[in-house]
């Protein structure tokens, strides 16, 4: 299996997972952060399941393989900083995904559902990667020596 058709089971599987646990209907969504109102806590039972999985998954992976099988070597995130830039992003992200109700994850497979809104969030986090990385381009230029 080449690295293509493995990016598209793998984005199958989860596409798959996500729909049935329901979390590509933006309502059930919005009632989990509706703490106050109609309360739905299933999103926290469908996080922690993702990250058992996710958990078991490195460990095993880390643990067994020297590289990954469609690369020469890991490539594992090096900067664990928390600076203004990726509490800026979160902050955008978590903002994005109460107002709308989609996560980027779940408006894909959400597309098939045929609702007018999902094209169009899906465009805008389309425009925003675009304005982030002209923005981050021209703003977080390094100074000339």
């Amino acid at each position: 299996m080449n690295k293509l058709a493995s990016a598209f089971l793998i984005g199958g599987v989860f596409g798959l997972g996500i729909a049935i646990s329901g979390m590509i209907n933006p309502a059930k969504v919005l009632n989990f952060f509706d703490v106050a109102g109609t309360w739905d806590p299933s999103l926290i039972f469908v996080m922690g399941g993702g990250l058992a999985v996710a958990f078991v998954g490195y460990r095993l992976v880390f643990g067994w393989r020297k590289a990954p099988v469609f690369e020469a070597v890991f490539a594992p995130r090096t900067r664990l900083t928390i600076d203004g830039q990726f509490v800026g992003g979160a902050a955008v992200f978590g903002i994005g995904w109460g107002i709308a109700g989609f996560c980027p994850g779940a408006a894909i497979p959400a597309l098939g559902l045929g609702h007018s809104t999902t094209p169009i969030f899906v465009a805008a986090v389309i425009a925003g990667i675009v304005v982030g990385r002209f923005a981050k381009a021209r703003l977080l230029r390094p100074a000339a020596a």
